[in-house]
């Protein structure tokens, strides 16, 4: 796998993101620019959490409660 920004891939190795986490977050194109404009999880509804963790393709997410699909998004 070829990562864009190796320095960034192995601070966030270092502090647990996993290694798919972790190339996305390396190779993407406006890495290093915070965006902020996205709501807190915990202020969105299940609904909203439902439909990305389904474009990202998490599994099992239709037996999910809210708190499962926070968590299912941070770890993924």
């Amino acid at each position: 796998m070829a990562v864009k920004n190796q320095e960034q891939y192995e601070a966030l190795r270092n502090l647990g993101y996993s290694k798919e986490k972790s190339a996305r977050i390396a190779n993407s194109e406006d890495t290093g620019y915070r965006g902020g404009k996205a709501k807190p999880y915990e202020e969105r509804t299940k609904e909203e959490l439902y439909e990305q963790a389904k474009n990202i393709g998490i599994e099992g997410r239709s037996k999910m409660n809210k708190a499962e699909l926070i968590q299912a998004l941070r770890n993924n």
